[in-house]
């Protein structure tokens, strides 16, 4: 009955590689885009702002009593 032995140096050593690994891969997901990407994105969000507010009801604000 004899257990592995583990080096706790070496074992936080790569579970914090591994850990920057996870950060690195959400960054260049995150961060990783052309200037043209991201103008293209913004300009579409724009464009869906204009025609979602284009839709609009106006409330009215007639006070016949």
């Amino acid at each position: 009955m004899s257990a592995d032995v583990v080096n706790l140096r070496q074992f936080r050593k790569k579970q914090a590689r591994t850990e920057k690994e996870k950060q690195a891969e959400q960054n260049r997901i995150t961060f990783g885009r052309a200037k043209a990407e991201k103008n293209l994105t913004k300009a579409l969000n724009d464009q869906a702002t204009q025609t979602h507010a284009r839709g609009r009801l106006e409330k009215r604000t007639d006070d016949t009593d």
